[in-house]
């Protein structure tokens, strides 16, 4: 099997051994476990291209289409599956190479904040001219230093002139809630953040793992609130667990955690919110897990738990009403 790093790809050999082939040697295309479906009514299933960096743009392709993901949500980062640094001559690749696959190339995971910067407008401008319309931001986080109110002040400053460079490109920019001591983790502050923006090119990405994990029981109130803003969705699961003496969040596959996506569903279709989700698989995948380019586990095993996510993803979909 090949690898992909910083586009590092082993061409003699993929020219010498197709996709397909590759395909056939792995897994059981004629077997119904991979079979696509049209039961997504609807439901934008976009694969984090984290979990498939071990595999280069044409593989990670033709590997997410026969799952039956309808895009991939690319990682354009230090360490991503594009680096910043080699957008003009990657990110095009990688577009090319999920066109070529028929799947959608509308979402990328960044770590842009800075629209002042000359790489980071580069990668907004280089994916606004392949068609790619929404981006994932980087995280701001909280100094211990300084007053909350005032670093918010700045941080709304540092947006609005965000969401501008957008408007010019065309392009929608996603803020992610994250577990922790990030801005926007209590949803609260990422609406100070977002009420005022003027147009949809700067929102949110909402992560309802990290968003239970932080609220428990008050998660729908952060929904409702932040409901008008959300651009992007991610999806995942955990539940609560010590890990060495510490109780933690630990990732789970969906259902085996405390996420209620039925009740999660629900509240998606009763707001009419139908924006492109992004399938995270953070739970034990030999490394697939963390963007890792070399697995402790087979390929196949790795596949197997992406394609049971997608399943329970879509089936739970359908069921909440």
């Amino acid at each position: 099997m090949m690898k992909y790093k910083n586009n590092s790809i082993h061409r003699r050999t993929f020219m010498q051994k197709s996709s397909a082939a590759l395909l056939a040697s792995i897994l059981p295309l004629k077997s119904n476990l991979f079979n696509s479906t049209n039961a997504n009514k609807g439901l934008e299933v976009h694969i984090f291209s984290k979990h498939l960096q071990f595999l280069n743009y044409q593989d990670m392709a033709s590997f997410a289409a026969e799952i039956g993901f309808d895009g991939i949500d690319t990682t354009v980062r230090p360490k991503g599956h594009v680096l910043p640094e080699n957008v003009g001559r990657d990110l095009p690749l990688a577009v090319k190479a999920i066109q070529d696959a028929g799947l959608k190339h509308t979402l990328m995971t960044t770590s842009v904040l800075d629209a002042q910067d000359e790489l980071e407008q580069n990668i907004l401008r280089t994916a606004s001219q392949l068609g790619i319309k929404h981006y994932r931001t980087g995280w701001l986080t909280y100094s211990q230093e300084r007053p909350i109110a005032e670093q918010l002040n700045n941080f709304k400053k540092q947006f609005s002139t965000l969401e501008q460079l957008n408007k010019q490109l065309d392009i929608k920019g996603s803020y992610q809630n994250h577990f922790g001591k990030h801005v926007g983790a209590p949803i609260w502050d990422a609406y100070e953040l977002l009420k005022n923006s003027t147009s949809d090119h700067l929102g949110m990405q909402y992560d309802i793992r990290h968003a239970v994990a932080e609220a428990g029981g008050s998660w729908e109130l952060g929904l409702h609130l932040i409901k008008d803003h959300i651009n992007t969705i991610v999806i995942k699961d955990f539940k609560w667990g010590q890990k060495n003496g510490v109780w933690k969040p630990i990732n789970t596959p969906l259902g085996e955690g405390m996420v209620d996506f039925k009740r999660y569903f629900s509240l998606l279709k009763k707001y009419d919110i139908n924006a492109p989700v992004s399938l995270h698989l953070e739970y034990d995948l030999g490394g697939a897990e963390h963007g890792d380019t070399k697995l402790s586990i087979g390929y196949k095993e790795v596949f197997k738990k992406m394609k049971t996510d997608l399943t329970y993803l879509r089936k739970t979909w359908q069921e909440a009403s």
